[in-house]
């Protein structure tokens, strides 16, 4: 093995494998990894996946490592393919309105590269300083955007990746979909990989449709509220209003304060949630639309809304969202829910989660992109005390089951990985899970790619 990786970046020290072995999911399992390779082309990918299937060694990829759901997580004796240093992009076609990227670049050097020639890229999770266009890919990644804007599926035009097939064919370069704006010829095979986690393959370029950038800033309005269901009731009252802000964000106040005591962005958590919408329309369509928001925040119950008109309190606003998770994550061990529920249903899932956290005795910080109706609970356990974490992993599991219920889906854009199997297989039909096998099985009979993941 070490003479066919001759020549490549290979890392071997036990300390630089620990970091690269597991991605931030919190109590997510992970084994002990044989090696890992940090390839820079396309080339050097296809050889270390030939030498794997060659003697039957598991390929686990990973990116920047954001991921919560225990995707990029490795087993023992996996090869890590580590894709952070294929970080170039490789065009932007101004004049058909896309970027053919590796999958090592970062979401948010892409927005800077592409805003440079008046293009913009809309999906923008919150790990988008540091989160990597692969994993984004990988997960069908969201954002703030998504609910006018899409997630990542809807910009991905065409892939190209290493796949696997019989078990000479292991190492085979493949180009999937396209670069036109409409095309049918065959199944989308480039919409399969993307969301699959590395299971069905190896991805090493990506081509992106890109918008062009929006002419004026987004207006900012907040509405502060007595309780997280109200602010869940304003969010359907958004959409019974037929208001398509560009976000439509949640932050109850524990997220708030974890984010003022670490960072001091002069924010008041002086309500139990607030709602952060940014209104896109441009010139005075743009300032009716924020009126009509703000006015459906008090109609709806809100403690007060306005229009913010300072740009840095704005910015601060959304840069607490962003920053809601690494801040909790200081005070001790975070597990992130991933729940999306229909928007009629966002008041229903906020109620569900308190009654569930005042069951397991459990604190439970809100953050949700909750015009899209995708909630992120964070269950905050301390560091050490095995009763709390039990009782954070059964509060998990709850909201899966309440999720369900209400004709949600167990993820909504974090994955499935190794945290949310059992959750998907209560939430599919068996005849959709032998499909699932179905197609796995035949992209990979081998199982090299990123085993244990998704289907198990």
């Amino acid at each position: 093995m070490k003479k066919l990786l001759e020549g490549l970046d290979v890392v071997d020290d036990p300390d630089v494998l620990e970091g690269l072995s597991h991605d931030d999911a919190e109590w997510a399992p992970y084994g002990r990894a044989a090696g890992a390779v940090r390839p820079r082309t396309t080339e050097e990918v296809r050889r270390v996946v030939a030498a794997c299937a060659g003697r039957n060694i598991p390929i686990v990829p990973r990116g920047a490592g954001t991921g919560l759901s225990g995707g990029a997580n490795a087993v023992d004796g996996a090869m890590i393919l580590d894709l952070s240093k294929m970080n170039r992009i490789v065009e932007i076609d101004t004049e058909n309105l896309t970027a053919t990227v590796q999958p090592g670049v970062v979401n948010n050097d892409l927005k800077a590269a592409v805003a440079e020639h008046g293009l913009w890229y809309p999906p923008d999770p919150a790990s988008a300083p540091w989160s990597t266009i692969g994993g984004n890919v990988s997960t069908n990644a969201g954002g703030l955007c998504c609910l006018k804007y899409g997630v990542t599926r809807d910009y991905v035009l065409g892939l190209e990746a290493v796949v696997g097939g019989p078990a000479g064919e292991y190492g085979t370069v493949v180009r999937l979909g396209r670069r036109t704006t409409k095309g049918v010829s065959g199944y989308d095979l480039a919409g399969l990989f993307t969301g699959s986690e590395g299971t069905f393959g190896v991805i090493t370029e990506i081509t992106l449709r890109l918008r062009p950038a929006r002419r004026e800033a987004p207006r900012t309005v907040v509405g502060a509220f007595g309780s997280v269901v109200a602010a869940g009731e304003a969010v359907a009252a958004i959409t019974r209003a037929g208001l398509l802000p560009a976000a439509l964000e949640l932050l109850d106040r524990t997220c708030l304060q974890a984010v003022e005591d670490w960072k001091h962005l002069g924010l008041e958590a002086d309500a139990a949630a607030l709602l952060l919408a940014q209104p896109d329309l441009p010139g005075a369509a743009g300032d009716e639309e924020a009126t009509r928001v703000a006015e459906v925040f008090r109609a709806a119950g809100a403690l007060w809304a306005e229009q913010s008109t300072d740009e840095i309190e704005a910015e601060a606003l959304f840069a607490a969202r962003r920053l809601a998770y690494p801040a909790l994550e200081r005070l001790g061990p975070v597990l992130t829910e991933d729940v999306c529920v229909p928007r009629s249903r966002v008041p229903d899932m906020l109620a569900a989660i308190e009654r569930i956290a005042a069951r397991h005795g459990t604190t439970i910080a809100t953050i949700a992109h909750a015009g899209d109706g995708n909630l992120h609970p964070m269950i905050l356990a301390p560091a050490g005390d095995e009763q709390a974490r039990h009782a954070a992993q059964a509060a998990f599991e709850d909201m899966l089951t309440a999720a369900i219920a209400m004709d949600g889906t167990v993820t909504g854009e974090h994955g499935v990985g190794l945290l949310k199997r059992t959750g998907m297989q209560r939430e599919l039909s068996p005849g959709v899970l032998a499909m699932q096998v179905a197609v796995k099985q035949t992209l990979d009979p081998l199982n090299l790619f990123n085993p244990g993941k998704v289907i198990g």
